[in-house]
């Protein structure tokens, strides 16, 4: 003997399915977002040590080389320099330091991500977009 069912089961069953049919998959070929975070500044005797948090939650990046140029509280520009940041494991968060010889970590007013020079297999304009920058240093931004 079938299971009787309420009037009002097969109209909202209908309507689940319809629901889902319309629900768009997430594109697989969307790459993550890379995190990277200016951490912390460290002042040192031979300058300003820079703390960076790199959290890639999708595929492995080799090689993540950047850009960035430093800029004083003055808004002049201190320097540039290229910073490697990679081999990026896949799923991994890491910290990457470097040091600004001669820069006091006071004079460091922003930090600007320029450009990519370098992302895996991917076009640099392609992996500037897929990057999203923070600043958890007190007083110092990290644009890009």
């Amino acid at each position: 003997m079938p299971l009787a069912r309420p009037v009002w089961f097969l109209p909202m069953l209908l309507l689940a399915g319809l629901a889902q049919a319309q629900t768009p998959d997430p594109a697989p070929d969307q790459p993550s977002k890379v995190s990277v975070e200016l951490n912390r500044l460290e002042a040192r005797n031979e300058g300003c040590r820079v703390w960076m948090r790199v959290a890639n939650p999708g595929a492995a990046v080799d090689p993540l080389r950047l850009d960035l140029v430093i800029f004083g509280k003055d808004s002049v520009v201190n320097r540039r320099l290229a910073l490697d940041l990679g081999p990026l494991p896949a799923e991994k968060t890491m910290v990457r330091i470097f040091d600004l010889a001669g820069t006091p970590c006071d004079g460091v007013g922003t930090i600007l991500l320029n450009d990519v020079l370098a992302c895996g297999p991917d076009a640099a304009p392609a992996c500037l977009a897929r990057l999203a920058v923070s600043s958890r240093a007190q007083g110092v931004a990290l644009e890009k």
